[in-house]
């Protein structure tokens, strides 16, 4: 970190690759930090010239005499690496602005790999390569290709792409959004998401992170350090590639449910990041939480003086966690003492189009009053005799007295657009539109509360132990079927596995190829095949359920035996069905194990009503996941039907979740179904698939 800290607070700079030509890129930098106020020492290299805007060109980065803290490469990406060994010695921190690298072709490919090998070997600090570069405007420091220098703030944005650092830092300009770092991360070779984070809960002048990410470089490092630094500051993140071309094909139910996108959203869910729809969400959430406190409680008051914005703003707080507050009859009746007879004094509180600043603001200081309210959020249209510029002076002197979040929906063009300015100049944050608003402040309110409950669930949570005997155990099966050249384990593998870790699974006759029909086989029954080969048994008419008797068993068998000739085959019992789930493990590229869970049976693809856990580090999350996902409906008690067992259920996802630690061979896992129960019975994994 005090490496990282030199890299963007350097109090010395050497340009290697400057120039005084005009469209270079070169000369952006150059002038860049001769023209902005950076007050640090700056050092221009260039062979071909001796002076560049009148100050010496050195040949090389030897030449320097002095202490170099930081060199931005801008040179041909074919010179890049013998530059850096060359002056590897005495120079740690390097930005290399130049292409040509891992983004390209394989030339580029091994190039990056050489210059990561050398960064290794001498312990190099180097952004990007193909990055932009990075801006720190407290310190008029502008170490970038952009022009120009944003305003100083508490906002610190990084980005993947470089152009649309521009495009954020021109936007910012016009929003009043000040900046505290803005930093572009390249090809993320040797510095990426995580390192700028863990650097970035450290800057004392960063309130807030933003990131556009078009993907993540080392998953598991990434989920410890965001979950980290999320209980410290909110980070809000806008993902590229949300609609990826369909993946290959995948063997198992549990893989093709698990779209990258949807294990992203798990991801951040579980790290406690912000995650921006599109750009004007980004904006939305960047400005709020760079200028309030998070509301302390759910409960949010809207004053208004038009009917139909105040309705679109009711309709946005559809199945988010704020609400309406509910004004108590001492609140209603303070307001009715100076509104109009028309007004309504139920949240929201509609002042009428006539209503002046004076309306305003008495209408705010009743309702700042209101018991366990955590916001306040000011509609307005511009109707001809509203006081547009008066009312929001009235709102900017009320934000200054109370603790409450304050913010505003000023819905129009020219009528509102200098008071929209004021407004953010003085730190209160403005929307358009009213959805945009009410996620906004729903967002940062469960930011501030998931954050609350994550800390205090770290503090008591338990570290998880691999257990070494289950390792062993599992090992010696997955080895047998390796050394047998099968890709899935057999049912009767897959119960051991399953009875380690408490998973009940119903009792089995195990019929090799060939064999004869064992006596004493209860009814009803089912058969399936239990092949490597077969893994959709539905499908393949490779189960046959119900069976009522001998006979019926004796045809299946036949049945089988031509379906699927040479191959093995059990035997179950046939069991109660009252609701079935799936369960299962997916290895992500990036994270890692990622457990699936959702509704089962044949239509489990069909709906998709299926959520994630990333790396649970305890049941009690596990149990969290399942009363707060697309499956909660199960463990409620609706229309006089009892709760599923969320005790159970939380047990054996906990316990897959354990399975994937301990058993890095397992490539899917699919439970499917998972017969669980609402009259006392325990839950059955009644189909295991382990492929391997």
């Amino acid at each position: 970190m005090s490496n990282l800290k030199k890299l963007f607070n350097p109090g010395s700079i050497a340009v290697v690759g400057a120039s005084q030509e005009s469209g270079k890129v070169g000369n952006v930098i150059t002038k860049n930090l001769l023209e902005l106020g950076y007050t640090g020492k700056v050092f221009f290299v260039n062979p071909k010239h001796d002076k560049i805007y009148d100050q010496r060109s050195y040949k090389s980065l030897g030449e320097i005499a002095e202490k170099i803290d930081l060199a931005i490469i801008v040179l041909p990406a074919k010179i890049v690496v013998p530059v850096i060994r060359e002056s590897a010695g005495r120079v740690k921190n390097f930005v290399v602005i130049s292409a040509g690298f891992s983004e390209t072709d394989e030339e580029g490919r091994e190039r990056e790999k050489e210059l990561e090998a050398l960064a290794v070997e001498k312990e190099l600090n180097i952004l990007g390569p193909n990055c932009l570069g990075f801006i720190i405007p407290k310190l008029n420091l502008n170490a970038s290709f952009a022009g120009g220098m944003p305003k100083a703030g508490n906002v610190s944005f990084v980005s993947q792409s470089g152009a649309l650092a521009v495009a954020i830092m021109d936007i910012a300009r016009k929003e009043n959004i000040k900046f505290s770092n803005i930093i572009s991360v390249g090809n993320k070779m040797r510095i990426d998401e995580a390192e700028i984070l863990e650097y970035l809960s450290q800057d004392e002048g960063t309130k807030v992170i933003g990131m556009y990410l078009e993907g993540i470089k080392n998953g598991p490092k990434f989920i410890r350090v965001a979950q980290k630094v999320s209980r410290i500051k909110p980070i809000i993140i806008i993902k590229a590639g949300k609609t990826e071309k369909a993946q290959q094909a995948i063997s198992s139910h549990t893989g093709a449910l698990a779209g990258s996108d949807d294990i992203m959203d798990a991801v951040f869910e579980k790290t406690g990041v912000l995650r921006a729809e599109n750009l004007a969400d980004l904006f939305a959430l960047i400005e709020l939480v760079s200028n309030t406190q998070a509301p302390k409680t759910n409960q949010v008051a809207v004053v208004t003086n038009a009917g139909g914005p105040g309705v679109l703003t009711t309709d946005a707080f559809g199945g988010k966690e704020i609400k309406l507050g509910d004004p108590n009859d001492g609140i209603k009746n303070k307001l009715r003492e100076f509104l109009p007879a028309e007004s309504s004094v139920a949240n929201p509180i509609d002042l009428l189009g006539d209503a002046m600043e004076d309306r305003y603001a008495q209408a705010l200081d009743v309702l700042d009053s209101m018991e366990g309210l955590g916001a306040l959020v000011c509609v307005l249209t511009p109707q001809d005799q509203t006081p547009v510029s008066k009312i929001a002076d009235r709102i900017i002197a009320f934000r200054d007295k109370t603790d409450k979040l304050v913010a505003t929906i000023f819905i129009g063009g020219e009528r509102v657009e200098r008071s929209v300015a004021k407004l953010k100049e003085n730190g209160i944050p403005n929307f358009s539109f009213p959805d945009l608003a009410v996620r906004a402040i729903n967002e940062y309110y469960a930011w501030n509360r998931r954050r609350t409950a994550d800390q205090s669930g770290a503090e008591s949570a338990e570290p998880i132990v691999v257990d070494a005997s289950r390792q062993e155990n599992i090992a010696a099966i997955i080895g047998k079927a390796r050394e047998e050249k099968r890709g899935a384990l057999s049912f009767p593998e897959a119960q051991k596995i399953m009875a380690m870790y408490g998973i009940k699974t119903p009792s089995v006759t195990d019929i090799g190829a060939g064999d004869s029909l064992p006596e004493g086989i209860g009814f009803p029954a089912v058969m399936k095949v239990d092949s490597d080969k077969v893994l959709h048994k539905t499908d393949k008419q490779g189960v046959i359920l119900n069976i009522k008797n001998r006979e019926e068993l004796e045809k299946a068998y036949a049945q089988m035996e031509d379906n699927f000739p040479g191959e093995r085959f059990i035997i179950q019992p046939m069991l109660a069905i009252k609701t079935e789930l799936i369960a299962g493990i997916k290895i992500d590229g990036i994270f890692g194990p990622i457990v699936v869970y959702g509704l089962g049976g044949i239509y489990t693809e069909v709906f998709k009503m299926v959520d994630f856990l990333v790396s649970p580090g305890s049941i009690q999350e596990v149990k969290a996941s399942l009363a707060q996902g697309k499956l909660k409906f199960l463990f409620e008690k609706t229309r006089g039907q009892a709760p599923y067992d969320i005790e159970g259920v939380s047990k054996i996802l906990f316990g897959l979740s354990l399975l994937a630690r301990e058993a890095a061979e397992i490539k899917e896992l699919d439970i499917n179904p998972l017969l669980v129960y609402n009259d006392g019975k325990e839950a059955v994994a009644v189909d295991v698939k382990i492929i391997i």
